[in-house]
């Protein structure tokens, strides 16, 4: 099971989802405090105290969600084409949480004033590229298992 590329992966890919819901996303600048976009929130921070004034709680659980599945899939190990499938659903997971969490950052009412990108918004990019070189180590392992039974 982890000795398989593919493993080490989607581990990965899972990592990088969990990570996205401890990392802010974005900073946005502004007079009182600056706020910061998280999947779970949006905090601000005034006079060096952080708190929370608006709650993301479903997108919260679906990246959550979609990083459980990411991580489950690695005990599909012996059914490839199931685990290519839930690989690929895990893609679109993905990018519709990307578009999910833009829409709610484009939304923010102080957007205008200005925004640094932060670590969390190259964190999705990152997962979907790790996907990609999972469903590729799948094919290298169907294409091992094929020539060897050529050679039977």
């Amino acid at each position: 099971m982890i000795q398989r590329v593919q493993s080490i992966w989607l581990f990965l890919a899972a990592l990088t989802l969990f990570l996205l819901v401890i990392l802010p996303v974005l900073i946005i600048h502004g007079a009182p405090g600056d706020l910061t976009f998280q999947i779970g929130g949006i905090y601000e921070k005034v006079n060096n105290i952080s708190q929370k004034t608006e709650s993301f709680t479903a997108l919260f659980g679906a990246t959550i969600a979609v990083g459980l599945l990411c991580l489950a899939n690695i005990f599909t190990f012996k059914n490839r084409t199931l685990q290519k499938r839930i690989i690929l659903l895990t893609i679109v997971l993905i990018l519709a949480l990307a578009a999910w969490a833009t829409n709610y950052a484009l939304h923010i009412p102080r957007i205008s004033a200005g925004f640094t990108l932060s670590a969390g918004a190259y964190l999705p990019v990152l997962s979907l590229i790790f996907c990609a070189l999972a469903i590729r180590g799948i094919n290298k392992d169907d294409q091992l298992i094929r020539s060897a039974d050529r050679l039977r």
